[in-house]
């Protein structure tokens, strides 16, 4: 019998403590090679919908799975079926759009508990969608900020999330003007936009200033200007290998220069404290987040065995096994 689990049911389990703890072991174990995480392939098709998928393992935790989502012009349909490592057996289904925004909101929080300086105390966010939330939410658990500007191209949108997340929160978000305004003075800064042209100018940043950029996971995409990339003193993705095939912010900067990647780290290595996030408060650190199935698996996981704890869910029968006809 597997465990079917619906966004409700996640939304009633999954916490964002929880979600950056989960990242962070996460990262731990890709670190110590218990984990294992293939990069997102796609499938188009000509209604313009795409399948994406990407599939990972935790020895450790004793899982392995999927996501697998669609997109199309009707929106998106999210989905992790969980796997037990040592049985093969599928133990759960389930609904995974907001498990996704969590977990991708964790990843951040964890890169900046680790990269950004000990008294950062003004943050940036580019970006109001529904991501941006639960990126608000994660880079606060990291670091207490007196400052947060929150900046969208549509007004009425960013002062209804800046109201929003004030509330919900506890802190006051000022909605500003300009994506300049949102990065000038910030001592990190978190992009979350669907921009298809950068959306933040190298020559704003402060030294010092930690970045998460988050919102582009295509090539041809980019939320930070080349500039803004070849200044970053240290630069940190999930995975070096997914973020060539998708981190349109470093393909872009780099331009075909490999060495130029030769100067990217794995936020696990961060993590795991086998290399150093920075050397000093002056440099300007970069995470490239491309949202990896590892951190999906990982945070799945722990949903899973919460709802098994908590009695929520519904049993689905999945290859039972036959019942020897009646003589």
């Amino acid at each position: 019998m597997a465990l079917f689990l619906t966004e409700a049911d996640v939304r009633s389990i999954l916490t964002m403590p929880l979600a950056m703890e989960a990242v962070e072991d996460c990262f731990l174990r890709l670190a110590a090679t218990s984990s294992t995480n293939q990069p997102r392939r796609r499938l188009h098709f000509a209604e313009k919908g795409v399948l994406h998928y990407m599939a990972a393992s935790d020895g450790e935790a004793g899982y392995f799975g999927m996501k697998i989502y669609s997109t199309s012009p009707n929106g998106a349909r999210f989905i992790v079926p969980l796997y037990r490592t040592q049985t093969g057996e599928l133990v759960a289904i389930i609904e995974a759009e907001y498990l996704g925004m969590v977990r991708t909101g964790a990843a951040s929080g964890v890169a900046t508990r680790y990269m950004a300086r000990r008294d950062s105390h003004t943050l940036g966010v580019i970006g109001t969608g529904s991501q941006a939330s639960t990126q608000l939410e994660a880079v606060t658990l990291a670091r207490k900020f007196d400052t947060i500007r929150s900046f969208s191209r549509d007004k009425n949108r960013r002062e209804a999330f800046a109201e929003e997340m004030s509330k919900k929160l506890g802190f006051t978000i000022t909605p500003v003007d300009s994506a300049e305004a949102a990065v000038r003075g910030s001592d990190v800064v978190v992009t979350i936009t669907s921009s298809v042209k950068p959306v933040v100018d190298g020559k704003w940043l402060e030294p010092g200033v930690h970045i998460n950029a988050v919102g582009s996971n295509w090539p041809q995409k980019a939320e930070l200007d080349r500039k803004a990339v070849l200044w970053c003193d240290v630069i940190a993705a999930d995975s070096l290998e997914q973020a060539r095939i998708e981190a349109g912010d470093l393909i872009q900067a780099f331009d075909g220069d490999e060495s130029k990647w030769e100067q990217v780290r794995e936020l696990s290595q961060i993590v795991a404290g086998k290399i150093k996030a920075r050397s000093d408060d002056r440099e300007i650190t970069l995470f490239k987040s491309v949202g990896l199935a590892a951190e999906d698996i990982a945070t799945a996981a722990r949903v899973y065995e919460l709802a098994r704890e908590t009695s929520i869910g519904r049993e689905v029968p999945m290859w039972e096994p036959k019942t020897s006809e009646a003589k």
